[in-house]
């Protein structure tokens, strides 16, 4: 052989060895990324079976590094063992003890534990399954594996139960949250598991809701301004206005406590985590149509339900009010405040005045509507009553009940004359109607329109009285003639 092709021989096996050197680092730093650094309790890995002897069950934990796991823990119902060599497990660390790691794969808590067991789940912050044996003192005997612990009756639930004895005899899953005296001091936790269950489903649900969705929920209490819903890990409140439409209704006569119900989310702020609920928004709107229930100038019924300083609220119906305007409120004369003439609680029928249905508001009066009366002809003669004296005439109310004006130049008085007490009101007087405008209703009045029209009247009526005495002398002087014409007649 050649030295040249001994050389070549040389190369080539020397990159054969490089090759599978390359390969078994390769695969070695695959296995070796697949495991952390350094391992925390609780911490959650992925590793192999490396061998099953006796009770124990060795993992691979990267290099020359090994965990072991409770053989029982795989172990099937009928008693055989659930795992082999090559088989890949999900575990929890829990610490190392004696220069070995341990590790578990029950998350859920595990009940033959003991009290090494216990310690390590303490430090791993991993729950243990446990039986309440009894209630004692102050809370609850739970016995996990062989070693006796105690839970407080606030650790028991989320909400403490009046009934203590119904958790006596089931089986939970415990956060151990103190391990004192070597395991002789044990106190447990139920209601941590089931805030951290609550917490990481409300995160879920979370990404899943939005404004307008309709679900259930569980009413959890009722207040005064609402009520709360358990969701299924996420709270919402409804506010009381949105238990219903009709705004009376409070919220402990609507709902109760436990009490399942269907609602509609209308407001969503999780910054401020809040969740605002609705049963209103799923009930058919009371304001649709109401413009053909309630029609302009038709008398209706309702119960007065708020004073405000500018009107009083009717409610004509659940979820319809009315507003009358403190204006049509004192049937016709000024108050200040609705509480001089109405009160809460009050039955009225008021007229409806306007329907804005968009809008949702109803105007309605008490004011009757007036008869309407007419007005009088210029050149009338009437009489009325002195209503109110002004520094530019008098107002007069008519005996047909509208008012005129007298302005100072119709007075018929010097000028200068204090009217006020020579005409106080309730006084009497005959006027004249002068000016009468259809269109607004105003009707003008004259005290010397009055003198005028007497007067001429009186004139007329002498002209009339003189004429008929002329018409008379002429008959009686015809009647003498005539007379003398006969008897010279009768003589002939």
């Amino acid at each position: 052989m050649s030295e040249e092709t001994m050389a070549v021989d040389r190369i080539d096996d020397a990159g054969d060895e490089n090759g599978r050197l390359e390969e078994d680092f390769g695969a070695l730093f695959e296995r070796e990324s697949k495991m952390p650094g350094r391992l925390a309790p609780g911490q959650k890995i992925k590793t192999t079976v490396i061998s099953v002897s006796g009770d124990l069950v060795y993992v691979d934990m990267g290099g020359k590094s090994e965990g072991v796991i409770g053989l029982s823990e795989f172990a099937r119902e009928d008693g055989s063992g659930g795992v082999r060599e090559g088989d890949e497990v999900d575990a929890f660390f829990l610490a190392v003890q004696n220069g070995v790691k341990r590790l578990t794969t029950r998350i859920r808590g595990y009940s033959t534990l003991d009290v090494a067991g216990i310690r390590d789940a303490y430090h791993a912050n991993l729950p243990v399954t446990g039986k309440v044996k009894a209630a004692v003192k102050g809370g609850y005997e739970v016995t996990v594996g062989g070693a006796r612990c105690f839970c407080p009756f606030s650790q028991m639930d989320l909400r403490v139960s009046r009934e203590a004895e119904q958790y006596v005899g089931q089986t939970f899953s415990f956060k151990v949250v103190e391990f004192e005296s070597d395991g002789r001091n044990v106190v447990l936790s139920r209601r941590a598991l089931l805030e951290e269950e609550r917490r990481a489903q409300a995160e879920r649900l979370k990404e899943t809701l939005s404004v307008g969705m309709e679900l259930t929920g569980i009413v959890r209490s009722i207040q005064g301004f609402g009520a709360f819903v358990d969701l299924g890990g996420v709270d919402g409140l409804i506010p009381a206005s949105e238990i219903g439409w009709d705004r009376a209704e409070r919220p402990a006569d609507v709902l109760s406590v436990g009490q399942e119900v269907t609602l509609k989310i209308i407001g969503l702020d999780w910054e401020k985590n809040r969740l605002t609920l609705s049963l209103k928004a799923l009930k058919p709107d009371p304001w649709q149509g109401v413009s053909e229930r309630y029609l302009v100038e038709t008398k209706v019924k309702g119960v007065i339900v708020r004073l405000a300083p500018f009107g009083a609220f009717v409610n004509l119906e659940p979820g319809i009010d009315g507003l009358i305007h403190i204006s049509n409120l004192g049937a016709g004369r000024h108050i200040n405040h609705p509480k001089e003439v109405a009160e809460v609680g009050q039955w009225v029928e008021p007229l409806v005045l306007a329907v804005d249905e968009a809008n949702k508001k109803i105007s309605l009066t008490l004011e009757q509507p007036k008869e309407e009366v007419a007005l009088p002809e210029v050149g009338d003669v009437t009489e009325g009553t002195v209503e109110r004296v002004m520094p530019y005439g008098i107002f007069l109310k008519l005996d047909s009940g509208i008012s005129g004006l007298i302005p100072n130049s119709e007075m018929g008085t010097p000028k200068g004359t204090n009217h006020s007490r020579m005409f106080p009101v309730g006084m009497k007087m005959q006027v004249a109607v002068i000016g009468s405008d259809k269109q607004t209703r105003k009707v003008s009045l004259s005290r010397n329109a009055v003198n005028d029209k007497v007067e001429q009247e009186e004139f007329k009526h002498y002209r009339t009285q003189q004429k008929g005495d002329d018409q008379t002398s002429s008959s009686a002087l015809g009647s003498f003639g005539e007379l003398l014409k006969r008897h010279l007649q009768g003589e002939n």
